[in-house]
This record gives C-alpha cells, structure tokens and sequence, in this order.
C-alpha cells in the first residue's frame, strides 16, 4: 500500500485509485507469477492500466509544493472486501491475492473490466490461488471445491488446469527428450553398463530411482541426457518407450521464494504435474541440494521428505546425480530417502575411451568454433589433460582443452584461402600450459633441447657439486622419459652436507631452469610438535581448521613445482611420518579429506646432519681424496643417527656436498661479483673486475667451514661498500664505468667518466 501511495505521489495524482493499486500489484513477482499461470496478457494490462490513469485521474500541476495523493472510497471497499474473505477463511493476514478476488468481484471497477478484458477470469483466479494455498483440488476428480463459487462465463476447465501444470512443467524443469528431439544434446559414447544399469532400474516396480554417484567431471548428467536419446530413437525396452525426462531445475523453483513453505509449495504443484503424466522421469542434477532445501528448522519440511512418499512407492520415477563427497556427507545421513536410489557408480573413463569420447564431439565443436582438428591434436589433449590437470577428471578436462584450444585458434588465428583455421598440437599445448598454469616449455615438444642442455646450465651456476647435480638431472630425465612410477613424485631427495655448499641454490637453479615455481618451507619453523599440523591443517575443533594445510594448499595451487623443506633436520620428528605418504604414494591428505597431488613435483629436502663432525676434522696429515672420504663417511653416519631407516628407505637417493675448494671459491667470487655488477647496471654503471681482484675477493673470503655466504659478504665488503657514496654523490651519481683492480691485498677502483652502460659486466 505504501509503494502505491509513493507511485501515484511520482506521477502527481490527485487520488489513489484501485487502478494505481492494480498498476504497482503486477510489479510483484508473485502477483506477476498468477497472472503469467492464469494466461493474462500481463503487457497489455499494464498498458491498458497506465492510458487509464492518466486520462481519468487528474494530475497536480508541478508548481503546486505542499500536496499529498487522497485515499478514494474504492481502496476502502476493495480492503474492507479482502479481511472480510480473510476472516471466514479462518486467516488473519490479508495479502494481495485476496485484494485482487475482491477487484473481481466488484463490477462496477474499471480494474475489474480490465483484468477480464486481458484475458484473467474469477473462476481461473480463484483456481491458482486454491492450487498454490491448498496443494491442489480437493475432489478426487481434480474439479474445482465447491466454496469457489460458480462462473457461467468459465467453459473448458480441464483444459485450463491441464495448461497450468504444463506451465509450471515448462517453467520449473527441461525437457531433455524434447531437446534430444532438436538435436540440442551431444551424443553419448560407451557407458554400457552404466545405462543399462540405469535402464534396468528404471523398469523396476518400486524404488525404480537410480542414482549416479562419481567425481565432478566424469559423465554423470551426459548418462541421463544419452537416455533421453535413447528414448527419442526407441532405442529402449518397450517399457519405456514414450517416456519423457524432465529435468528439475533446483535454482529457478528456489528463486524468488521470500516466506516460509513457498518453495515446498512450488516444488508440490510440479510433483502433482508429473504424477499426472503417466509417463515422466525426473532427473535432479545434484541431488544432495534437496536434503535440507526450504526446511523451516527442523528439516521435517525439506524438499527431501516431500519427494519420499511418492519415490518410495514407484509412483514417479527419479534419477539423481552426485559426487561421492556429497553422497557420504549429506545424501547418505538420510537413511530414507538413500534406501529409495540404486546407487550407479559412475568411474573415471580410461585413456582410450576418452580419445573416442573426444572424437565424436570433435566436430560439433568444430562447427562452433569454424575450425579444423588435425590429426593426433584429440590424443594429445587427452595425454596433456592427464599430466597436467591431475585435479580434475577425464573426460571433462580434455573437453576442456579441446574446446578452449578452438576458442584460440578462432581468436588469434587467421585463416588463409578461406580455409578452416586449423587447430594443431602447437595450439594444444599453449592452451594447457595456460590451464595448469606452468611455462608453455613444459609441455612443448622441444622441452628435449631444454633437457639436454639442464646439467650445462646447472653446473654454469652450481659449482664443485657435479656429482649432486648429475644425480638430480638424471632423475628429472627418467622422470620425463617414462621411466619413474606415475604414483610418485618425480623425485625425493635429500641434500646433506656442511652449510653454505649450494644445497638450497641447486633447488633455486633447478626450479629456473625447469620453469617451474619454487615453493620453499624453512623447517626451522616446525620444530613444536603442534607445529606440524600448518602443513596439513588444524584438526577440527582448533584454530585455523577452516584455512587449511600450507604445504597441501601450495600444492594445489602449483601441482609443477620444486617444493624444497629447507634444513628439514631442525623439524620436530613428527613431520618425517607425514611425508612417508608423499614420497610413496604422491599425495598429501589435508585436514578436510582433500588430497595435493605431488606427482609432478620434485621434492627436495636439505640438511646440515654431520657438519659439525666434519668441522671437527681428521687428526694428523691426509690427502685430499682421503679426506672427501672421510667427510662422505661422516655425512653417512649422520644421516642414519637423524634419521629413520623407513624416511631414509622411501628417499630416491641421498645426495652429498662437499666442502668448498679453493678454485670453486674463485669461480664464486666472480659470480658474486657479477651480481653486484648487475645490480649496477639499474643506476647505470658498468663495472668491471680483473683477476686479480677476483682473486683477492675469493683468497679473503674463502672458508671450507662456512661455504660460499663468507664469499659474499667479501664481495660486498670489498667492492660494494666503497663504491656506495661514489655511486649516490659521486662521479657515478650520473652513471659511468668502474675498474676494480687488487694491489697489495687491497681493492683499487678507477672511476671513469659517464657512459652507456647497457653492456654486460665483464672482467679482463
């Protein structure tokens, strides 16, 4: 009432009529749903109603300020009228509905003339309102109650009913046979036995309701729709042969409901729809949604305890669809409505089901995007979806792939002669590589050269460490032969030597070179037994359940990735157990039953076991061989100390490092060096470095205890240190080049004036 007082104030009547009150009703979403099911020309009515209003009703001039619409007799009446209705009905609350029977009733109402003109009778009102108040007709015959009244003017009601629930069919649920009918649906390949299954169910006397149970992604909705094609082709037992499949669409029977029993009341008409069909299946995608949909508390009002009576006793048949999570969570606990489904699981179809699944949608989606599948592309994207998308299930992420990959190529290709733009394994590959999110490289062909060239580059940057770096390179070959188990990780390993050797850099410089993300934990900060559980999630009940696992949610996120657990011997012992399941099997389990996929990574460990032993040095003269020996021995026993015998057996190997030599500390020291030089080249100064000075660099900061760090806090305080208030207020404030030279055991600079210095850092 207050908005129809508000829209006649806008439009500056004079009086509020009825009619304004009709006018702002069928803005309603209820009000609109009644007329729609009664078949009223809803346009036409409104049109009708606003040329009324503003030819009849007068309208206050715009200069006068102080006025507000007057309240006619009419709305009075028609308010009087609808508690009257309400109060024999036993009601206390009047809604719109009852205004509008009391519209219809008064003759003399320009509204009333109206509603008729646009095609909306009492008789056909008064049915919709006792259908949705009531659940349906009261007499057996499906004949209006008697306390509707009579309407001489209503003939073919068994016509008009038979439309309302049409309507609401239409509405509330697809008609799958109807669209296999068009050749709206894509066909179905394998899955025999599966619906066979289904069909076999289907004919059954009571609890004919099968139920697909199977991962997201599998199949499970393209079951029913190769059904419903089935049954177009009568390719079907003659049972159900004239059958139709509706499906139930959950979202649009929830929407728009505001009080309490509407959506019950919606899902109720459409039941009593289809038990009067004598031949109709439901299919509920999703099914778990109706446990619990449009409880009012209690859950005895559920969508699920409405559908029990009839799919108990064979009177309606139903497929449903769900994934085994949902299953056991929800649809499961309800011991009832779960004892009236055959549970159909639906598995995962293989490598070569799949290519045929793709090739005999292949050409739809060809015809959609205007492109041509070469040979090979399909098998490819099955191949690439498998390694590269282990989350997700065949055959919906190779349809995927398929689909997106002809998306590309219509966007960012061109064709030639009018040709069909072709889609190649090229294009399949950028398209993964975009998916799963890693370089383009990974999953291109000529990832070989890039293989090939792995223990140059890795050696170029790791030096006096062959023997480690030969071992991961090697790893990471057979890995991408086909020589590992597909069930484990690419490779474990466990790095142990003193520190500062290049443990933790090896895994930095691999991850580069393989393109992929280093996703690095400092074990120090487990070193509580509590502790243990950020890696994999609190367990229910304490703080931080709901944000899960760091270890197993950057795995999800970067399934290819290098994952390094750095100086894993300060972890408390508890973390060793957590990851014998990893290097087995690849997976991690989190605290909320989901699993990190480790297949396609490589997992690093580091540890500085037996470096103080090896501090602690032979006693009395030994050669260098001998004492590489002594050191591979005291790293060994270490190991086996820090250690469990069943961690140490699942490792693929455990890699030494040894100590640092003198001609390794050079090769260093010039590498540190040329980092500052790059750091340099941003303020626009070229430096150089002789050999000389590289050499003093690596004479004073060479430490076969400490490693490399000693190297390049030398190099920082030798060479970068000096040069700070030469490059901010200096001659170099404005750019230039820098000559680094040694003379007695001091580093010498000479400054030169400004130059480009785009050019590399090199020394003579």
């Amino acid at each position: 009432m207050d908005l129809t007082f508000e829209n006649a104030k806008k439009i500056r009547s004079e009086y509020v009529t009825p009619e304004h009150l009709l006018r702002t009703a069928i803005d309603d979403d209820d009000v609109m749903e009644l007329f729609f099911s009664c078949g009223s020309d809803l346009m036409s009515l409104a049109d009708d109603l606003d040329e009324y209003i503003s030819e009849n009703v007068y309208r206050v001039p715009d200069s006068v300020t102080d006025y507000e619409p007057v309240w006619t007799e009419g709305i009075t009446y028609l308010i009087e009228s609808a508690g009257l209705q309400c109060k024999s009905s036993g009601r206390k609350t009047i809604e719109m509905k009852d205004i509008l029977v009391s519209m219809m009733d008064e003759q003399k109402l320009y509204c009333s003339y109206l509603m008729k003109k646009n095609g909306l009778s009492r008789m056909e009102l008064l049915e919709f309102i006792s259908f949705e108040r009531y659940g349906g007709f009261s007499s057996s015959d499906g004949s209006a109650p008697q306390w509707l009244g009579d309407d001489s003017e209503f003939h073919g009601q068994d016509d008009s009913v038979s439309s309302l629930e049409e309507d609401f069919l239409s509405r509330y649920t697809t008609d799958l046979t109807e669209q296999a009918e068009k050749g709206g649906l894509d066909i179905l390949v394998g899955r025999e036995d599966e619906l066979d299954r289904t069909i076999q169910t289907l004919c059954r006397r009571t609890k004919n309701n099968p139920l697909h149970v199977g991962e997201a992604g599998v199949g499970k909705t393209a079951i029913t729709q190769g059904l419903a094609q089935k049954i177009v082709n009568g390719d079907v037992p003659d049972f159900l042969k004239g059958f139709s499949i509706y499906s139930l669409n959950m979202g649009t029977l929830v929407a728009g409901t505001k009080f309490r029993g509407e959506f019950e009341e919606r899902l109720k008409r459409v039941i009593d729809a289809l038990l009067k069909k004598e031949k109709a299946i439901v299919f509920i995608d999703e099914i778990h949604t109706i446990v619990g949909a449009g409880e009012s508390g209690n859950g005895a009002l559920d969508a699920a305890n409405i559908l029990k009576p009839v799919l108990g006793g064979g009177k309606i048949r139903c497929i449903g669809s769900t994934t085994f999570e949902e299953y056991t969570r929800v649809f499961e606990k309800d011991r009832a409505l779960a004892r009236r489904f055959q549970k159909i699981d639906v598995l995962e179809p293989s490598r070569d089901d799949c290519v045929k699944i793709l090739k005999a949608l292949s050409s739809r989606y060809a015809s959609f995007h205007n492109v041509v599948y070469e040979k090979g592309t399909l098998e490819t994207a099955v191949d690439l979806a498998v390694q590269y998308l282990p989350d997700r299930r065949l055959p919906d992420k190779a349809i995927d792939i398929m689909d997106e990959a002809g998306s590309y190529a219509k966007i960012h290709l061109k064709s030639s002669g009018g040709k069909k733009i072709k889609v190649d394994e090229d294009v399949i590959r950028k398209v993964t590589s975009k998916m799963a999110r890693v370089p383009v490289e990974a999953v291109h062909k000529d990832e070989k050269d890039r293989l090939a060239a792995l223990e140059e580059r890795l050696k170029s940057s790791i030096f006096g460490q062959d023997e480690a770096v030969e071992s991961v390179v090697l790893a990471v070959k057979k890995s991408r032969a086909g020589f590992r188990n597909p069930e484990k990780p690419e490779g474990v390993f466990l790095f142990v030597g003193p520190t500062g050797v290049g443990k933790t850099e090896l895994a930095r410089e691999l991850a580069a070179a393989l393109g992929e993300k280093l996703v690095r934990f400092d074990m120090s900060e487990y070193q509580e037994k509590h502790t243990v559980s950020r890696l994999i999630g609190s367990p229910p009940g304490y703080v931080g359940f709901e944000e899960g696992g760091l270890l197993t949610d950057a795995l999800r996120k970067e399934p290819h990735s290098v994952v390094l657990l750095d100086e894993i011997e300060k972890a408390h012992p508890d973390i060793y157990n957590v990851l014998l399941q990893v290097m087995d099997y690849g997976t991690l389990t989190d605290n909320q039953g989901r699993k990190a996929d480790f297949r396609n990574s490589i997992l690093i460990m580091t540890s500085n076991a037996g470096a103080r032993e090896m501090e602690a040095g032979a006693v009395g003269f030994s050669t260098p061989s001998s004492s590489v020996k002594n050191d591979r021995a005291t790293l060994n026993n270490a190991v086996e100390k820090a250690f469990t015998p069943e961690f140490r057996n699942r490792l693929d190997k455990i890699i030494p490092f040894d100590s640092l030599s003198e001609q390794v500390a050079y090769n260093i020291a010039d590498k540190e060096i040329k980092k500052i030089a790059s750091r340099l080249l941003a303020k626009k100064v070229r430096l150089r470095a002789t050999k000389k000075a590289v050499q003093l660099v690596a004479k004073k900061g060479y430490s076969r205890e400490f490693g490399a760090r000693p190297i390049a806090r030398t190099a920082d305080a030798e060479i970068a240190a000096p040069l700070v208030d030469i490059v901010l207020f200096g001659e170099l404030s404005r750019g230039g080049k820098v000559l680094v030279d040694a003379v007695d055991g001091k580093c010498t600079f000479n400054v030169q004036g400004a130059v480009d210095a785009g050019k590399p850092a090199c020394k003579d």
